[in-house]
């Protein structure tokens, strides 16, 4: 029988890192291997960085951009553990420091760690790729709660990108992410993102094709987070012993080339 895949938990005492470790020590194909949080964090069992790097398989990251990129390197620089990471709102170097990473470690790096919204990207680049840009504008509407500190959140990105995908087009190059004061019509090609910030909300999504007289929508609603600790864990348990690389959601399900 194999043995339990050594899990360590980043940022332990955050809210989905909590969420991590009760998912963790519930499934008898992990250990918890150890917990950490920022320097100087204080907890009980709570152990340095470096302890938990040598004491685990792979590290789940549910933290911050900068957090989770420099995590990354350090653990290229090591030789390990595998890394999963859950952060969203990342910038361009932040996002090439990850790159650079997998060339020497696995990484799996989702804008959401959720079935059902990996199988919705799948829908909506078909959509996309089917409903001509000139005839049908592509609006992207997400929501969550207050505390979410990065906007339009990493899902609403990842479908844009499945948007401009199936259009054959760079998302940099057709978003509009704020709309305020006259900004005349809307160019065709256009694709659009719509967010609101409050309360509780856990994360709802959806992608409306909008043409003359009629319009699609296809729409994902979080009740928990729960769904996305299984996530991460299926990612961990995928992840545990591959081949440096960088993957997402689509190699775990095995919708991608991996």
């Amino acid at each position: 029988m194999r043995p339990p895949i050594r899990i360590a938990i980043s940022g332990a005492l955050g809210r989905m890192g909590c969420q991590m470790v009760d998912a963790v020590r519930a499934d008898a194909r992990l250990a918890l291997a150890a917990r950490f949080h920022r320097q100087g964090s204080a907890g009980d069992g709570l152990v340095s960085r470096d302890e938990a790097l040598a004491a685990a398989d792979v590290v789940i990251d549910f933290t911050t951009p900068a957090a989770s990129a420099e995590l990354a390197g350090i653990c290229a620089q090591r030789g390990g553990p595998a890394l999963v990471i859950g952060s969203t709102g990342f910038d361009a170097g932040q996002l090439a420091a990850i790159a650079a990473a997998a060339k020497a470690v696995a990484i799996v790096r989702s804008g959401s760690f959720s079935l059902g919204l990996n199988m919705l990207v799948g829908l909506v680049g078909q959509a996309a790729k089917a409903l001509a840009s000139d005839d049908w504008d592509a609006e992207i509407f997400e929501g969550h709660h207050r505390h979410k500190i990065d906007a339009p959140s990493g899902t609403a990105l990842m479908l844009g990108h499945a948007v401009a995908g199936g259009r054959g087009v760079d998302l940099d190059r057709v978003a509009r992410r704020v709309r305020d004061g006259v900004t005349g019509a809307r160019p065709p090609g256009e694709i659009g993102f719509a967010v609101i910030r409050g309360g509780g909300i856990v994360g709802e999504h959806s992608v409306s094709f909008c043409a003359e007289g009629e319009t699609v929508t296809v729409s994902h609603a979080a009740g928990d987070r729960i769904m996305f600790a299984r996530g991460a864990i299926a990612a961990a348990l995928w992840v545990a012993g591959r081949a440096p690389g960088e993957y997402d959601m689509r190699d775990v399900l095995g919708f991608g080339a991996a």
